[in-house]
């Protein structure tokens, strides 16, 4: 009943054609969605209606419609298995989506499943359909050889904030060609399925581009879809593994059950067709419903094929015979670039034969800073085929194999016992050929863990690198925080990140050693205090400081314990690269920190998070407990002999879980900070040092009930109250 075929999305990035349209973000369409689900399930036919607006590759999709249809016609020879070679690429911001290579094989083991009917579940098809699930006798093959020869996993990872926009997949694929961490250049989508995992598919779980001349050689010439939605492991889950069964079909000229429309339920597409004689026309569901019968009359022996792929259910377990023959006419289509991908010869520049040699050793490990006594478990990441391993470890002291784990393992455990850095080397074999790899101090492990009162001033340090006591982390290999010798809060010494300059949405951490609070009492007070200096480089920069705290040696965070950003991190500005010069350049800051991390294992982690803006730099880090001697914030000069606070203000006024008290001292003095009631009642109360210039103290206040409360802010006999509402 073939009434029309269709093509779906085609991107136009050919060096010869010159369009674009203005990319705008779509208001998602809640009839497209799956039952239970907040995305569309695939905008294919959407996307396709933008693309036909445009005269030129309107001409081009008729021609190649012609093209397909007579290919079809002539009839399609089964019996030749075709293998496609397929890359993943993880467009991620260092979050979850960044998704494991356990998660991409397992996608690539169902799309093998699906499209070869190796699936038990379609022996299950309703009686009316039993017979018609078939084998479309094509496989996918992970590519080992990138566009330079270069051997890899068939994997690239690129980290870049945009894959949480996918209004523009032009401008993601642009992102993953410069920035990824394989090849840097075009992987052409005649050689390649590019399938770019991504965050945000345009509001989609996925879209794709069917076969087409006009982007036949591009890049983007492949499928988007969301990490959640790949493989039934990890981010994902079983509902949502065939997604991509779903993409592949489109990108193999399928059109949805229903015709070529992205409207599932509309009763108009009992008019349209999806160009396939044994898919019974249907206007198509969103959740599993076998009693489907949309365009038949009920009498008839028929009901809709509501457990294809091409349909919305989360039933889908098969292709029917005619889908079959129309993917296979796909691949015979030279002009599409689809007929080159499964040649033998592409296969072999691609690495896709399927016979693997390994070409590179690399390793990693679980955590790679820990704590005395603690263990890490290392993993073998080598490829694309190792069977035998050798692990070193140096130095030979402070470490063991514990039992049940050895050098001989892929993957074995070891326990630190002794301070220091470990390198780790690493060689594999496959029995012909051997390869090693070796990180060299890889593994921190920390001293035994100080005790409090704990201060940090960076005085007795002539460079951070290979430090026990402070680790820099610098994901982006760029500006790192460092030693500055030059400029400090108290002494000589600060540490300095210079963001000026820097990429917006770098991230740069630096984190203690352990600290041991296990002495404390559980109802003891503890304060955090440190002392920073910034600008900004022009008003409008937004950038973050968070503090983070662990109880567990760093194995877990959790959230930011405190978070600093724009003007709350400072209202001034500085256009030139910010050094402070002066006691007033300093800004203090308390956190009072939770007896949940009264152990022996405590560490703190500054993490700055860059807007494109100015200079940071940190001093006189200290932990105490209760009420503090005068040497335990040190650093701190007097300056006028009478007390005065100045500038008090709370916000944000009313406020929800935090209120921040900002205020500035003349000179160094005891500070004692109270909450109460409209009738007086104590429900907080907090004792501190303050410090000369300005100061900011983040007071939780989520346990508070909505109404008005006094804040007051006593010195020796003399105090100041302000109001402030808790909504």
């Amino acid at each position: 009943m073939t009434k029309s075929s269709t093509l779906g999305l085609v991107l136009l990035i050919l060096s010869q054609v010159t369009f674009s349209w203005t990319q705008i973000k779509r208001e998602l369409d809640s009839s497209n969605m799956r039952e239970g689900e907040k995305v569309e399930f695939c905008i294919q036919h959407k996307k396709m209606a933008e693309y036909l607006k445009n005269e030129e590759y309107a001409k081009l999709y008729e021609q190649d419609k012609a093209v397909f249809q007579k290919t079809l016609n002539q009839g399609v020879q089964k019996g030749t298995i075709y293998r496609i070679p397929i890359v993943f690429h993880i467009l991620h911001n260092g979050g979850t989506e960044n998704i494991s290579d356990e998660q991409i094989y397992n996608q690539v083991e169902i799309l093998n499943r699906d499209f070869r009917l190796q699936n038990a579940d379609a022996s299950t098809v309703q009686k009316v359909f039993q017979g018609l699930p078939t084998d479309a006798e094509i496989e996918f093959v992970l590519a080992t050889k990138a566009p330079n020869g270069s051997c890899f996993k068939g994997i690239t990872r690129t980290k870049n904030p945009i894959t949480t926009d996918g209004s523009n997949g032009d401008a993601q694929v642009t992102a993953i060609r410069n920035g990824n961490d394989v090849f840097k250049g075009n992987w052409a989508g005649n050689r390649y399925l590019n399938v770019f995992v991504v965050v945000d598919a345009d509001g989609a779980a996925g879209y794709t581009n069917n076969p087409a001349s006009w982007s036949a050689f591009s890049m983007s010439n492949g499928i988007w879809i969301k990490h959640d939605y790949v493989g039934s492991i990890g981010t994902s889950s079983p509902l949502k593994s065939r997604a991509l069964t779903h993409e592949v079909g489109h990108w193999l000229n399928l059109s949805h059950t229903w015709g070529p429309n992205n409207n599932p339920g509309n009763s108009a597409s009992c008019s349209t067709d999806d160009g396939v004689n044994d898919t019974p026309n249907c206007i198509g569901v969103t959740y599993c419903d076998l009693l489907s019968n949309t365009c038949i009359d009920n009498t008839n022996d028929k009901i809709d094929n509501v457990e294809n792929y091409m349909d919305y259910s989360y039933c889908s377990k098969m292709f029917s015979a005619g889908q079959v023959a129309r993917m296979r006419a796909a691949l015979q289509v030279t002009s599409s670039g689809r007929f080159n991908i499964w040649q033998q010869s592409n296969l072999n520049v691609t690495g896709a034969t399927g016979v693997l040699s390994l070409c590179k050793a690399q390793l990693s490990a679980d955590r790679t800073s820990i704590c005395i006594g603690e263990q890490i478990q290392l993993k073998d990441e080598s490829y694309n085929s190792a069977n035998n391993w050798n692990w070193e470890i140096t130095p030979s002291s402070g470490w063991i194999f514990p039992s049940g784990s050895s050098a001989k393992d892929q993957n074995p455990t070891i326990l630190f016992n002794e301070s220091g850095f470990y390198t780790i080397k690493l060689t594999v074999s496959d029995g012909s050929n051997s390869l090693t790899t070796t990180k060299t101090d890889f593994i921190r492990v920390s001293p035994n863990s100080e005790t409090t009162p704990y201060w940090e001033g960076f005085e007795y340090y002539t460079s951070l690198a290979k430090l026990n006591n402070w680790e820099v982390v610098n994901p982006e290999n760029n500006n790192s925080w460092i030693l500055e010798s030059s400029t400090a809060n108290s002494g000589t010494n600060s540490v300095k990140l210079i963001n000026f300059g820097q990429s917006v949405g770098s991230v740069d951490e630096i984190t203690s050693a352990a600290i041991d609070l296990s002495n404390i009492p559980k109802s003891s007070s503890v304060t955090l205090s440190f002392r920073y200096s910034y600008r900004k480089k022009t008003s409008s920069d937004v950038e973050y400081l968070k503090i983070f705290l662990s109880g567990d040696c760093g194995k877990n965070w959790g959230n930011p314990r405190r978070t600093l950003g724009g003007s709350q991190l400072s209202p001034l500005t500085s256009s030139t690269s910010w050094k402070p010069s002066q006691m007033s350049d300093w800004t203090t800051v308390h956190v009072n920190v939770s007896n949940f991390f009264f152990n022996d294992n405590l560490k703190m982690k500054f993490r700055f998070e860059s807007g494109g803006g100015n200079n940071i730099y940190l001093d006189d880090i200290n932990l105490y407990q209760g009420t503090p001697s005068n040497d335990l914030v040190v650093g701190l000069n007097e300056h006028d002999p009478n007390y005065s606070i100045n500038n008090l203000d709370v916000y944000p006024n009313p406020t929800d879980d935090e209120l921040n008290v900002q205020f500035n001292l003349n000179r160094t003095e005891m500070l004692e900070f109270e909450i109460t009631d409209l009738t007086g009642k104590t429900l907080q109360k907090l004792v501190l040092k303050g410090n000369y210039g300005e100061n900011l103290l983040l007071l939780e206040t989520k346990n508070l009930n909505s109404g008005l409360y006094l804040l007051r802010v006593r010195c020796g006999k003399t105090s100041k109250t302000i109001q402030f509402i808790k909504n």
